[in-house]
């Protein structure tokens, strides 16, 4: 029976997802877009940044679709869902347990943050003239996913800890810095001369997943070992996971 409730809730937001889906592309495409065009077209026609910057942002772009797409698909829902609307508490109804809807929640998000991730691909290739090795797409592929469920992980776990109240100063407090220290626009191991931002970076976890995603898609770029870029995402995922599941249960259980 849990099962089978988790999957139709499961359906039911994937089914929502899709009547809504131009307000979910305008979300999750419009600022990635932005950014391959101004620094990548603009910019590099009028010989501000390297030749061959593109190759080196796409990747990273693609993290950040992947990590966003699904924390934003979770965190502020989340908290309409706990507080003003309590629709948290349908849910709560379903025959499974309260610890299943936080899971539901984190693998909806991830499906959300995969198909975010995917969909910047073809919009990247037609504005940057890369070449990726086939081998490499494999791995890629582990990287968004990765990146995917972090997101949604790190989506629960903020849902659950901020206050309502404190929503309207959500996206400058976290967001943005998750945004520019996460090496979207810059490979981690150039930073060495400037050492105080690079452990800043090395503290966010879209690093590894920028990084990764580099690594297999663009090798000759200098990156992190693929084996820390896994590492840390996994470690991540349970860490956020456990910590949302906590919170959510200590918010939907009040």
């Amino acid at each position: 029976m849990s099962r089978r409730a988790f999957l139709a809730v499961l359906r039911r937001d994937i089914f929502v997802t899709g009547k809504e889906l131009p307000s979910f592309l305008a979300q999750v495409l419009v600022q990635p877009f932005f950014f391959l065009l101004v620094f990548v077209v603009v910019l590099g026609r009028g010989g501000f940044v390297a030749e061959g910057y593109g190759e080196i942002m796409l990747p990273g772009l693609i993290a950040l679709n992947a990590l966003f797409g699904a924390l934003q698909s979770v965190t502020l829902p989340l908290v309409f869902e706990l507080s003003w609307t309590r629709e948290i508490d349908d849910r709560l109804l379903a025959p499974m347990p309260v610890w299943a809807v936080a899971v539901e929640k984190i693998i909806f998000a991830g499906l959300r943050g995969l198909l975010a991730s995917l969909l910047m691909v073809p919009i990247g290739l037609l504005m940057v003239d890369v070449s990726w090795p086939a081998a490499g797409l494999p791995m890629a592929l582990l990287m968004v996913v990765l990146g995917s469920l972090l997101g949604a992980a790190m989506g629960l776990t903020i849902g659950t800890a901020v206050p309502p109240r404190r929503i309207n100063i959500l996206f400058a407090v976290i967001f943005t810095p998750l945004l520019f220290t996460g090496s979207v626009q810059y490979p981690w191991l150039t930073l060495a001369d400037l050492r105080w931002f690079q452990v800043l970076s090395a503290l966010n976890p879209l690093t590894y997943v920028s990084e990764g995603l580099r690594a297999a898609l663009v090798p000759h770029v200098p990156h992190i070992p693929m084996w820390i870029c896994v590492l840390v995402p996994v470690l991540a995922i349970v860490l956020f996971t456990l910590l949302g599941i906590r919170g959510f249960l200590r918010r939907a259980l009040d």
